[in-house]
């Protein structure tokens, strides 16, 4: 049995219908897992595929997105189906239509980012790992948010750099960091939130309606200043935006400095995920945390 029987047939038990699958079209923008839009109905579903080994992250995701979909504030592909056979793994998803961004649609995800931070745990991590792009995740459960971080963040981060060699120095200042790093949170105690986890301009969208949708999570509990800072590291929103979060839930003092530290997470991951063009950020951010603690 092929691997797109077994998505025809989990299609068909899941919709009521059978998928056209000869009819499926590649959709761009997946860097990670080719993904397909597949006829089905009066419909269709939105397809991931990968090798075997993608299984857990597609389970993953799927919770994720069920987690995320949970308070129902921002739209997110409605999980279908996932699964694995002897040729691979896949994910089945809700087709969501793209359109624009309208009057009040950044707003709308502001607002309700915030609303999605309010569901919170007593703990901060995950009851399973994941991956952030493609690269493993830890979620160990935790009630100190500085040692989560400096251990499952920016230490496995940092490990992830020294395996691959040739990055002594700016690994000996990040582990000086990761010794030091519960300087940055002597009068700030987050809530354990619950998070998108990778929330740049590429894993938000509009639907035909102008409404959001946030896709692609790597989603754990955590500070929700981390979610906000990635939205900052490549840009992509507008003021809108800021201002109905903070409107919603403002900020603690010290979100600038602990900015950095968060945004050093995603430069650290790029730097293993894409190489060297990522040294020289990583480097400055490492350096500016280590001067702000004296």
């Amino acid at each position: 049995m092929s691997l797109w029987t077994t998505i025809a047939d989990v299609v068909a038990r899941e919709c009521g219908a059978r998928p056209d699958i000869e009819a499926r079209r590649r959709v761009g923008g997946g860097s990670i897992s080719p993904a397909y839009r597949v006829p089905v109905g009066d419909g269709d579903v939105f397809v991931k595929t990968g090798s075997v080994d993608a299984g857990d992250m597609f389970a993953a995701e799927a919770e994720a997105l069920e987690l995320l979909g949970g308070p129902g504030v921002i739209r997110v592909p409605q999980p279908i189906g996932q699964g694995v056979d002897a040729e691979g793994a896949f994910l089945i998803m809700a087709y969501i239509a793209f359109g624009r961004a309208a009057q009040g649609s950044e707003r709308a995800l502001g607002e309700g980012l915030a609303r999605i931070h309010a569901v919170t745990r007593a703990e901060h991590g995950w009851h399973r790992d994941n991956t952030i792009g493609s690269t493993p995740q830890p979620n160990r459960s935790d009630h100190d948010w500085a040692r989560f971080f400096a251990r499952q963040r920016l230490g496995h981060q940092l490990d992830l750099v020294a395996a691959s060699g040739g990055y002594g120095e700016l690994v000996r200042a990040g582990r000086r960091l990761e010794q030091r790093l519960a300087g940055l949170f002597e009068d700030y105690v987050p809530a354990a939130s619950l998070l998108h986890g990778d929330l740049w301009g590429g894993n938000v969208a509009f639907d035909e309606r102008g409404r959001p949708v946030i896709f692609d999570p790597a989603t754990y509990f955590g500070d929700r200043e981390t979610d906000l800072a990635m939205t900052e590291l490549f840009g992509g929103l507008g003021s809108d935006f800021y201002q109905a979060y903070r409107a919603t839930w403002p900020l603690d003092a010290g979100y600038e400095r602990r900015r950095d530290l968060y945004q050093l997470y995603h430069i650290l991951n790029h730097l293993n995920l894409f190489g060297r063009m990522y040294e020289s950020p990583a480097q400055r951010l490492i350096d500016r945390l280590l001067a702000t603690l004296g």
